[in-house]
């Protein structure tokens, strides 16, 4: 198979694994959420686009048809963002952020029992 680590090598290995253990941006990048954070911020965004883009169309069709086409090519170029966005993230991923979400969710209720407003 392979050739075992030396003494000074995994004293090396247990350094690096302990430094990434204790840096919380490295946790927080590979964590499942955070993995699929970036994605789900762009089909946030591409949504709000998509919305804009109907509001935009609506208004548009007032004033002429050739300019409410542009909000509608919009619209489909924030759909397919949110699309590709989506099969990025997959199955797994869509079930990762679902459980963060709800996590967080969770224990911000926690805190505002714990801390009440007065």
């Amino acid at each position: 198979m392979g050739v075992p680590l030396s003494d000074d090598e995994q004293r090396i290995l247990r350094q690096i694994e302990e430094q990434l253990q204790s840096d919380e941006r490295f946790a927080q990048n590979t964590s499942p959420a955070g993995m699929y954070r970036q994605s789900a911020k762009t089909v946030r965004w591409a949504g709000l686009g998509a919305i804009a883009g109907l509001i935009f169309t609506v208004v548009a069709l007032q004033i002429h048809f050739l300019l409410a086409f542009g909000g509608f090519l919009m619209m489909l170029g924030c759909a397919l963002v949110i699309e590709r966005q989506l099969r990025a993230i997959g199955k797994v991923g869509v079930q990762d952020l679902a459980a963060s979400l709800k996590n967080s969710r969770i224990s911000a209720a926690r805190m505002r029992d714990r801390f009440p407003r007065d």
